[in-house]
């Protein structure tokens, strides 16, 4: 996914609201961005931080700049949880998640469950799998991104939902994204949402695929590059639940 325009970078003085940051320009301009992510943001939102923006010319918009990159030791993250979903979408178009590749149609947006839209609806021949997309970007730990970073309600009713889904006879996948590059395995975040983790845990069981893909970044484009296991119920030194094959 190359971003359409070249980013701008600043020091964000302070993330607010949830959906609002203040970043000094490099220019020395003091601007308010939109800061697309309704999570936590652990270790991501500390004023001083390098950041990148991008910048829209559309007027009807109240604030030009978003929010995308943050600069941690040295690494970039990304924070735009709208991103995720671009980034399976072109994967998917061009065949770069093999776990899911060989189906012909890729639905948006359908209906299922207790009046929630699945991310992804694939479809080939009768078959059917319904794809999940979380946004990971927390590590607290050196080498472990974790999900979530507060407690995530609405993403253990979509756990529950996926596993609705295979007991009626689909497929279904939970695809999380970790738009960082120092991390080289999973954990579902237990001390702070641990009913999402046992939820977690209890969808693989009842047939819940879950697949982490990590991602290359640069301030041009982001970009979904390669799987990385997931720590299950175990923790840290357990073994990995889903595996590289």
């Amino acid at each position: 996914m190359q971003f359409p325009q070249p980013l701008e970078h600043g020091v964000l003085l302070q993330r607010y609201k949830r959906f609002f940051a203040d970043v000094r320009m490099d220019d020395g301009r003091q601007i308010t961005a939109h800061c697309p992510n309704p999570g936590a943001m652990l270790g991501l939102n500390m004023p001083g931080l390098g950041c990148w923006l991008s910048r829209s010319d559309d007027p009807k918009r109240k604030l030009a700049h978003t929010l995308e990159l943050v600069e941690v030791e040295g690494g970039l993250v990304g924070i735009n949880t709208l991103h995720p979903n671009r980034l399976v979408a072109e994967a998917l178009t061009e065949d770069r998640i093999p776990e899911v590749s060989g189906y012909a149609v890729h639905r948006r947006e359908v209906r299922y469950g207790e009046n929630s839209r699945v991310d992804f609806l694939l479809e080939d021949e009768g078959r059917r799998c319904w794809l999940e997309i979380k946004n990971c970007h927390l590590m607290r730990q050196a080498g472990v991104a974790e999900f979530p970073d507060c407690v995530a309600a609405r993403s253990l009713k979509h756990l529950r939902e996926l596993a609705a889904m295979v007991q009626a006879g689909d497929r279904a996948v939970a695809l999380f994204v970790v738009q960082r590059t120092d991390c080289d395995r999973f954990s579902a975040c237990r001390d702070l949402d641990p009913a999402f983790a046992r939820g977690l845990d209890e969808a693989a069981e009842a047939g819940v695929e879950v697949l982490v893909y990590a991602c290359e970044m640069d301030v041009q484009a982001v970009r979904i590059a390669r799987r990385i296991p997931w720590l299950g119920s175990a923790g840290e030194g357990g073994r990995a639940v889903v595996g590289l094959t």
